[in-house]
């Protein structure tokens, strides 16, 4: 039996990084998706629906037996709903925000089966606790780049993970794809995560 091809809809070197430590070899496929306009009722409805649409935009261009995945992430800090900043004094004032506080961050996810035509959905939360860098080591943070690239400005495995005090929950999660909650997904569309393994 020849193995399903696994497509990544996402540009994320964290992402694929996650699923190639785990045995998995997708292959990567832009989606493309404008997600400034995609409105949501609440974060979490919010981070599966720019899933989806990602998902769905690759799996579009597919007509095999692919398994498309998706996901989005946001950090919801006080409240507020925090995306990739929109550039460097954004970053600052958001890292200056979250000294000492927690957020939860929620990674949206989207699994198709493109020769069956199915779709699984789901959402996971990790709860951060960040530190508190001096003004200085925000500063030098900021200036490295990273924290314009992802989600909430700062990352697990990259330089401000020495500004994270812990987390509880799925740290794939805060990375950028839940293995747990993948492995559910793939699950419920009738496959088994280690048919994928390369």
């Amino acid at each position: 039996m020849t193995a399903r091809t696994l497509v990544l809809a996402s540009a994320s070197p964290a992402r694929l990084r996650l699923l190639r430590d785990a045995g998995l070899d997708p292959r990567v496929v832009v989606s493309g998706v404008d997600e400034d306009g995609v409105t949501a009722p609440d974060p979490a409805t919010l981070v599966v629906e720019l899933a989806r649409l990602k998902a769905v935009a690759v799996a579009g261009q597919l007509s095999g037996d692919e398994l498309v995945v998706g996901c989005d992430s946001m950090l919801e800090l006080g409240g507020e709903i925090l995306g990739k900043p929109r550039d460097a004094a954004d970053a600052t004032e958001r890292w200056k925000r979250m000294r000492g506080q927690s957020g939860t961050l929620l990674t949206g996810h989207a699994v198709i089966d493109v020769g069956a035509g199915r779709t699984v959905t789901g959402v996971a939360a990790t709860t951060v606790r960040f530190g508190s860098p001096s003004d200085a080591e925000v500063a030098a943070y900021v200036a490295s780049g990273e924290p314009l690239h992802v989600a909430g400005a700062f990352t697990l495995d990259g330089r401000s993970a020495p500004f994270v005090d812990g987390i509880d929950g799925d740290p794939g999660t805060v990375i950028g794809i839940s293995l747990p909650l993948l492995r559910s997904l793939l699950a419920g569309l009738g496959v088994s995560i280690t048919e994928l393994w390369t």
